[in-house]
């Protein structure tokens, strides 16, 4: 039988478990975002993207202005959200960073985690949520796992040129 996992708030013990994990939760997709970059943009933009990424995690996990919820199983962190609210207008919530270990995705975690975000903000009087993903091959599950939740895509194209 699986193992159940609890959402709960975050606490400040949790961070190293997270960052752990979240670096490689997000090692494929990275790879992906330098394939399609080349290798010169992408230094550029990411000179050492695990410590850049793992400065993220960190910052979204102890910001003031962040509420942020981790997944738990066996008595350790296998996945968190956090989340912003009234970020971009009154009454949009943001899904700021989701992250499941890699030895627990494909479990139903981010959908749980994505759940309970969105309904914590709807708690907290959010009537909008609003995600961000990239459109590269690295973040097809997670484009997925939005959908899959009732979110609506808005394509948007970001280009890059290198000004050398």
């Amino acid at each position: 039988m699986a193992e159940e996992s609890i959402i709960r708030e975050f606490r400040e013990d949790d961070l190293g478990a997270i960052v752990e994990f979240s670096l490689r939760a997000w090692e494929p997709v990275f790879a992906s975002v330098r394939q399609v970059l080349g290798d010169d943009i992408f230094l550029r933009l990411h000179p050492d993207w695990k410590e850049g990424q793992a400065d993220a995690v960190r910052s979204a996990c102890m910001n003031d202005e962040r509420d942020v919820f981790v997944a738990v199983t066996a008595g350790r962190p296998v996945g968190f959200v956090a989340v912003a609210l009234n970020a971009f207008h009154a009454g949009m919530g943001v899904i700021d960073i989701i992250g499941v270990d890699p030895d627990y995705q494909r479990r139903g975690i981010s959908s749980r985690l994505t759940a309970f975000a969105t309904e914590h903000m709807r708690s907290r009087g959010m009537n909008i949520v609003v995600v961000e993903t990239g459109g590269d091959s690295g973040h097809e599950p997670a484009r997925a796992a939005y959908e899959a939740a009732g979110f609506t895509l808005l394509p948007i194209a970001r280009y890059f040129r290198l000004l050398d």
